[in-house]
């Protein structure tokens, strides 16, 4: 555990802050991988990362408990605790690619699409919301992947087209030919888009999210199938995603350990 300051925070949505801290460790941090961050008096929790370096790391973070409630009155100039970063990466694929995200899902995505711009034949987004308030980065990924190749869905129609993220998947999927399927965001969504991908025996690399309480494999709560979130993922390939299908999007740990609904 490091302590450190923040030094920036954006208001992204009524309910998402990206907040950015200076940190060596995590500064080296790739798209894919997390962190651990410690607000005092509260709690510790795993944020994905949406930027990282030059000695510096940005969280997106959407306030939904108390923790997260916590570290949205924080200003900058505060200090918080910090570990990581750990896990596993996102692979990075040349060719056309695919990436889809729902909610703060985007947000390790979009760090994603900036290292892949660069290598990729084409690299089209498909981003889903409840409501136009709730979209995340549109602009960054606009300019990033080229607005023809920027598919937006809300499900109140507010922008973009009317319907869940996983709805244009399949003609697009049928339509393009892509050598990878990059993906984060709920799990329910993620369960949807492994069937789709699994019909058509396409690659595909999925973000999963969890409850983490050490993020170094140890305590067993982020457990699924027979992988550590924390220490085996969060990132998985369509192979692995198969073997834990039982319990994808259907069924997780709670704080007591017992199995819950996702």
């Amino acid at each position: 555990m490091r302590t450190t300051r923040i030094v920036r925070i954006q208001t992204e949505s009524p309910s998402v802050k990206t907040f950015t801290l200076t940190d060596r460790l995590c500064s080296k941090a790739k798209p894919g991988q997390f962190l651990m961050l410690w607000i005092p008096g509260i709690d510790e929790i795993p944020l994905s990362v949406l930027n990282a370096g030059d000695n510096i790391v940005s969280v997106s973070v959407k306030a939904v408990g108390d923790a997260t409630r916590h570290l949205h009155l924080l200003e900058a100039g505060a200090t918080v605790g910090i570990r990581g970063p750990f896990g596993n990466s996102f692979t990075e694929s040349r060719g056309r690619v695919l990436l889809v995200g729902g909610g703060t899902g985007t947000a390790p995505l979009l760090f994603l699409a900036k290292k892949l711009a660069a290598i990729t034949q084409r690299l089209s987004f498909v981003e889903g919301a409840k409501t136009k308030n709730e979209l995340l980065f549109v602009q960054e990924l606009g300019a990033i992947c080229n607005e023809k190749n920027l598919v937006v869905t809300t499900e109140d129609g507010t922008a973009g087209l009317q319907c869940l993220v996983t709805q244009p998947l399949a003609s697009l999927l049928d339509k393009e030919k892509f050598v990878m399927i990059y993906t984060c965001g709920p799990e329910i969504m993620v369960k949807k888009i492994f069937e789709l991908i699994e019909q058509r025996k396409l690659p595909m690399e999925a973000s999963l999210e969890r409850l983490m309480r050490c993020g170094i494999g140890l305590c067993g709560s982020c457990l699924i199938g027979r992988y550590r979130v924390c220490r085996d993922g969060p990132v998985f390939n369509a192979a692995q995603l198969r073997e834990v299908k039982e319990e994808l999007g259907i069924s997780k740990l709670g704080f007591d350990g017992s199995r819950i609904p996702v």
